[in-house]
C-alpha cells in the first residue's frame, strides 16, 4: 500500500496535531506490519527531519487552505497513493485517493464563540465536508466521537476511536528534587482558563514563599487575552514565567523540576500534556469534564469549575498533601498503560488498509 500523508503539521514548531503525527510515524518505522507499505510525506515547507523509510514531497506555497485544496492533490497523484492520511481535520475535497481524516475535537462547532467568525466558518465548513467525503474518520476519545457525530452530522459507525500514545518523561537518576513549581504546557486558549489559573496561583503564592508557576504555550486566545499583563499585574509576577515555546531538552528539564501540573480546560478532544506529567511522576489538576474522566481516570485531582478560590485550594493540596499526591500517582501506571504509540500506529494503519482503493 502507498500512503500519502499531509505532513504540514511537522513543519515549524509542532503542537498537538504535529505531535500526534510524529508519534504515529515514529512507531511505523519500527512496526513490522508497516514495513511493506510506502509512506510519502506531502508538505509545503522543508522538514527538519523525516522518519526512517518515508519519502518527502515538497511544494512551497504557504501551506494554508489554498495549498491544501489546489497543490496537495497533485502531490497525492505524484505519489500514486492508495490512500491519504489527513491528520489535521481537513483534506482536499477533490482528492485523487480515499481519505482517512483525523478530527481531534470539534470545539469550533461546539463553541463558535471561541473563534473569529472567519476562522470558525472555514473550520466548520471544511471539516464537515471532509468528514462526509472521507472513507473513515479517526478521533482520539469516545467523547470526541460523540461530539463529531452530534455537531458534524456524521454517522457514528464511520468514526474510529484510536487513543494516542504519550511521551515517557520519567526523570533519570541525576534529576534534582522537585521544587514547589507548578507547570502548565499547551497552547493558550480561552477554554483553558489561564487568567483564573494565574489568579488562583497568586492567592497561593502570597502565602507560600518560593512557589513558582511556569506557563509554556503560544497565546491563541480569541478574544485576545494579555497573559503577560495579567501575570505582571498579579502581584507575584516575578514568580510566573510565560514562554511561547521551549525546545524538547528544556521542556524535559522543566517537567523534571515541577512538583504539580495544572490543565484547566473545559473542552478537549483528549489532552496529552497532563499524561506526560503523570509519566514524569507529577500529580495533575484538571477540570471535571467527561473527557477528563475518560482519559485520566483516578489519576487526577478534579475541580468542578475554574474558580480562583477552588484553584488555590487544589494547588495547595496537590503541593503539600503527601497522602493525596501518593493516591494520584499510585493510579498513574494503570492509566498510562492504556496509551501506546505502537497500538495507536497499528490502529491507524488498519484503518488505512481498510480504506485504501
Amino acid at each position: 500500500m502507498r500512503i500519502a500523508v499531509d505532513a504540514r503539521e511537522l513543519t515549524g514548531r509542532p503542537t498537538g496535531v504535529g505531535r500526534f503525527l510524529t508519534g504515529i510515524l515514529e512507531a511505523w518505522s519500527t512496526l513490522p506490519a508497516a514495513a511493506s507499505h510506502s509512506v510519502t510525506l506531502c508538505t509545503s515547507d522543508p522538514l527538519a527531519s523525516a522518519p526512517r523509510a518515508a519519502a518527502v514531497s515538497t511544494v512551497a506555497g504557504g501551506g494554508g487552505t489554498w495549498w491544501e485544496q489546489r497543490v496537495l492533490p497533485g502531490l497525492i497523484r505524484k505519489a500514486d497513493a492508495d490512500v491519504l492520511l489527513a491528520p489535521g481535520y481537513t483534506a482536499p475535497l477533490f482528492c485523487p485517493a480515499p481519505i482517512v481524516v483525523a478530527i481531534h475535537d470539534v470545539s469550533f462547532a461546539a463553541h463558535p464563540e471561541w473563534f473569529t467568525w472567519r476562522q470558525g466558518i472555514r473550520r466548520r465548513a471544511l471539516t464537515r465536508l471532509t468528514a462526509r467525503k472521507a472513507a473513515r474518520v479517526i478521533t482520539i476519545s469516545e467523547f470526541s466521537k460523540r461530539e463529531i457525530a452530534r455537531h458534524l452530522g456524521i454517522d457514528a459507525g464511520k468514526i474510529d476511536v484510536i487513543y494516542p500514545g504519550t511521551v515517557d518523561r520519567r526523570p533519570d537518576s541525576t534529576t534534582t528534587t522537585a521544587e514547589p513549581t507548578l507547570l502548565y504546557v499547551g497552547s493558550l486558549f480561552n477554554r483553558r482558563h489561564i487568567p483564573e489559573l494565574i489568579d488562583g496561583f497568586a492567592r497561593l503564592a502570597r502565602r507560600m514563599a518560593g512557589t513558582r508557576l511556569e506557563i509554556v504555550g503560544d497565546n491563541r486566545t480569541v478574544p485576545h487575552v494579555d497573559i503577560d499583563g495579567l501575570a505582571s499585574a498579579s502581584g507575584v509576577g516575578d514568580r510566573i514565567a510565560c514562554r511561547t515555546y521551549l525546545p524538547e531538552d528544556a521542556l524535559a528539564s522543566l517537567y523534571a523540576r515541577a512538583r504539580a501540573f495544572v490543565f484547566l480546560s473545559e473542552y478537549e478532544g483528549f489532552g496529552l500534556t497532563p499524561l506526560e506529567a503523570l509519566s514524569a511522576g507529577i500529580p495533575i489538576v484538571v477540570l471535571d469534564t467527561p473527557v477528563s474522566r475518560e482519559v485520566y481516570g483516578d489519576a487526577a485531582l478534579y475541580l468542578p469549575r475554574p474558580d480562583p478560590a477552588l484553584i488555590e485550594a487544589a494547588l495547595e493540596r496537590v503541593l503539600l498533601d503527601e497522602t493525596e499526591r501518593a493516591r494520584l500517582l499510585s493510579a498513574a501506571p494503570d492509566v498510562l498503560a492504556r496509551y501506546s504509540w505502537q497500538r495507536c500506529a497499528a490502529g491507524v494503519l488498519d484503518v488505512l488498509l481498510a480504506s485504501a482503493r
